[in-house]
């Protein structure tokens, strides 16, 4: 699992990679006032709760008081949502917040600029019940021989797998798969296709609810997050390339503006009112209770309220990514907070508001 083998993200793989993804569909999102200032398309890694500030602000028509027209697209995985940035497919990504180093490093230099979290919640594993309580896996040590779930090559939940696995002091032992989305992992962990899955709580709660899968590591709680990491790590971030925020940093500012006014309705209501508002249109897919209980953790613990990526969450963050998982450390120089992160825009919405 070195980082020679698998190779980090390169220009040359993000321009080669834009081919094969030109001819994604997007869904479009209703536009609820005139564009005054365009169209832009924002693209969302995966499925989840962790997106809820999205999907309230797509819902509620937060992007169109604004006076921008935004069209949602599920792009299915953080690599694929980084490849559609570079190549300018989309404006925006809300994907891990590890793409904005990992974009500019490979020449397309990108900001974070709207924190969703403060806690990795795709840093937990799961195994099927059966092995768990025969013994046969009760911790990630136990996980040395065998294969386990992420979505993509240089993905965070691949990176997650590979800094959980040298934590267990296995890394070599482990055999880690890229299957692809999240509903895959967990489909394949489900029929044995691999021996553990990473997972975001949301795929946590519904393996448990389903009666099959048991967490081997659970990193949602608060005592094992502060022994793990120590404080606060973005996960999950909106981000754009520098180019747009240099060329059309009004865009940017009706963006994010939209991002915290969904944020603040989170904060303000229920997780009730939260899930009528989204499930139906987003997260459907998951059996109801299940999100319902994500979303309460997700309010009370993981949720970043003021969306603020500070120095100290973003040098931990840099951490994991270094020591040649993903980059090499003096790599990861040339990529400080303040090349990566713009937390003007959130500063001013919040001034406003």
């Amino acid at each position: 699992m070195q980082r020679s083998q698998t190779g980090a993200f390169s220009r040359r793989q993000f321009l080669a990679s834009t081919a094969a993804i030109a001819g994604t569909s997007l869904i479009g999102a209703p536009a609820f006032a005139q564009a005054k200032l365009g169209k832009a398309v924002f693209g969302l890694g995966s499925i989840d709760p962790f997106f809820s500030a999205a999907y309230v602000a797509f819902k509620k028509g937060y992007f169109g008081e604004g006076g921008l027209e935004v069209e949602y697209l599920n792009s299915q995985s953080g690599p694929r949502t980084m490849q559609m940035l570079a190549a300018g497919q989309i404006q925006f990504g809300a994907t891990a917040a590890t793409a904005a180093p990992a974009l500019t490093l490979a020449g397309k230099p990108a900001s974070l600029i709207f924190g969703f979290d403060r806690k990795l919640t795709y840093a937990n594993v799961i195994v099927r019940r059966e092995d768990y309580e025969s013994g046969k896996i009760k911790s990630l040590k136990d996980l040395a021989g065998k294969r386990v779930g992420a979505t993509q090559p240089q993905s965070v939940t691949w990176l997650m797998a590979v800094y959980l696995m040298q934590q267990a002091g296995i890394a070599d032992k482990v055999d880690v798969r890229p299957l692809g989305d999240l509903a895959t992992m967990l489909g394949a962990l489900k029929t044995g296709s691999v021996s553990a899955s990473m997972a975001t709580m949301s795929m946590m709660e519904q393996a448990k609810a389903e009666g099959w899968g048991v967490p081997i590591f659970d990193a949602t709680t608060e005592a094992a997050w502060n022994e793990f990491m120590g404080g606060d790590v973005p996960g999950i971030a909106a981000l754009t390339l520098q180019d747009t925020i240099q060329k059309r940093p009004e865009v940017v500012q009706a963006f994010v503006t939209a991002l915290v006014k969904a944020q603040n309705f989170i904060t303000d209501h229920s997780v009730q009112e939260i899930t009528d508002t989204i499930y139906d249109d987003y997260l459907n897919a998951f059996p109801r209770p299940a999100i319902e209980k994500t979303l309460t953790i997700y309010k009370d613990t993981v949720f970043l309220k003021d969306n603020i990526i500070t120095p100290a969450a973003y040098d931990r963050m840099i951490a994991i990514m270094g020591d040649d998982r993903q980059f090499s450390n003096e790599e990861l120089k040339r990529v400080p907070y303040a090349q990566c992160v713009d937390m003007s825009f959130v500063e001013r919405a919040r001034k406003a508001a």
